[in-house]
């Protein structure tokens, strides 16, 4: 369901809900919580609200939010702002517990040491904000490079080590499938229209190449570092060449429907696209390899950027008891498990990568755990709640950058500029 047009109905049939129960009943409740709507998102999470209210005897409501984070936070921020009491649970961004802290609940007594300790401890640290924990670690995400294992091996090419290596083999298989009769074969299909998901794909591309990650840990801005410089341009060398001129206006939905349909031979994006790409009906079925995405050169490394998902708990919820049992429920190794099984959405619970049923649905999992704990992660600790304008600032610069519209090194000097006003010089 659409998140804006049902809101009102939502919070009246809530209260309808309460108000409608005898007076020695047991009070049910009704739970507003807002998902994602990538690929199988939205009807997974579904699932699992619904099993939470058969066993609680409470009620849910699920409803979509916009697939672009940065639609979705500009939402989120209005509704909060406002101190709607629409929405009880949030699904928010690993970006987001800095901008967004303050409207949400404190969740760590009601979650309890013993479980916070079977997630990630990055993670958790992350969604601590000022020593309250806003969000509960849901499922997490890196960037990575999927294949074609089919294409790769015909043409005799090995998984690329180096950006450079992606885009040769990009333009000989690309070329070659052309020939063959494929007009519409792409090299390389990523997230390159101006959002947060340009924000993460630049990143992997600066950050692999030793350029930094545009704002350091002291404060610093690096994007007119050489390396930061060199890997824009080089970023900006594939497009209409490797990388269809569409990709400006691709989101992770439209790389993947490209990717998927068979017409392209490598896409970045993250792994809830694996269980897509493996289902029944998919044109790529078992011809796709997963890895992590290249090295910037023979000196840079591999960088995937952090992703992930957290709920949160809304300050101005009318349920919050039923909306913290709900959080705890979808958070829970059981859940978890099989939103793994089956979504492929990668679980916050260290255990679970050491689980046969899991690995057996989700191979990659077994080579992902290192990834995962080795993600790059946006500047949004050092930059609070100014991350988002931060970003913002830099996917504009970027995609004027890939669009041909400014050079990299004049791209990159006006938003060092950008960025140390907005830092006010650098004191963040």
């Amino acid at each position: 369901m659409e998140l804006r047009g049902i809101l009102g109905a939502a919070a009246t049939a809530a209260l309808l809900v309460a108000g409608g129960l005898t007076a020695g009943a047991a009070k049910a409740a009704t739970v507003v919580i807002s998902c994602g709507a990538l690929g199988q998102e939205l009807a997974i999470c579904q699932q699992g609200a619904d099993a939470w209210a058969r066993k609680t005897g409470n009620q849910v409501k699920v409803v979509s939010t916009p697939s672009s984070a940065t639609e979705r936070l500009a939402l989120y921020q209005q509704m909060l702002a406002a101190g709607s009491g629409d929405i009880d649970v949030y699904q928010i961004d690993v970006i987001w517990p800095g901008v967004l802290g303050q409207h949400f609940e404190d969740l760590s007594k009601a979650v309890g040491k013993d479980i916070l300790d079977q997630h990630f401890p990055s993670i958790v640290k992350n969604n601590t904000v000022d020593g309250r924990l806003v969000g509960m670690p849901w499922f997490t995400d890196a960037g990575l490079l999927y294949y074609r294992k089919d294409l790769l091996d015909k043409y005799k090419r090995p998984v690329p080590a180096t950006w450079a290596d992606l885009a040769e083999t990009a333009r000989i298989v690309m070329e070659g499938e052309r020939k063959a009769g494929n007009a519409r074969m792409q090299g390389f299909v990523f997230q390159g229209k101006a959002y947060e998901g340009l924000t993460c794909n630049a990143l992997e591309w600066i950050d692999s190449n030793g350029g930094g990650t545009i704002v350091e840990a002291d404060g610093k801005i690096s994007v007119t570092r050489p390396q930061a410089v060199a890997a824009l341009k080089q970023a900006a060398g594939w497009m209409g060449k490797i990388a269809p001129t569409g990709t400006l206006n691709y989101g992770e939905e439209e790389a993947r429907g490209v990717f998927q349909s068979g017409d392209a031979v490598f896409m970045r994006n993250w792994p809830y696209a694996w269980a897509l790409a493996q289902g029944a009906d998919s044109p790529v079925k078992d011809k796709v390899g997963v890895a992590p995405l290249p090295k910037g050169g023979d000196q840079g490394k591999n960088s995937g950027t952090l992703g992930g998902w957290q709920l949160a708990v809304s300050k101005y919820s009318r349920n919050k008891e039923a909306a913290i049992d709900l959080v705890k429920y979808l958070a829970s190794p059981e859940e978890q498990k099989r939103r793994v099984l089956q979504g492929a959405f990668l679980p916050t619970i260290k255990a679970l990568y050491q689980d046969q049923d899991a690995i057996k649905s989700v191979p990659i999992m077994k080579d992902l755990y290192g990834t995962l704990t080795s993600a790059v992660a946006r500047p949004a600790t050092v930059t609070g709640d100014r991350y988002n304008q931060v970003s913002t600032e830099f996917f504009t610069a970027v995609h004027a950058v890939l669009t041909g519209q400014r050079p990299a090194e004049e791209a990159m000097k006006d938003l060092d500029q950008r960025l140390t006003r907005l830092g006010r010089g650098g004191r963040w």
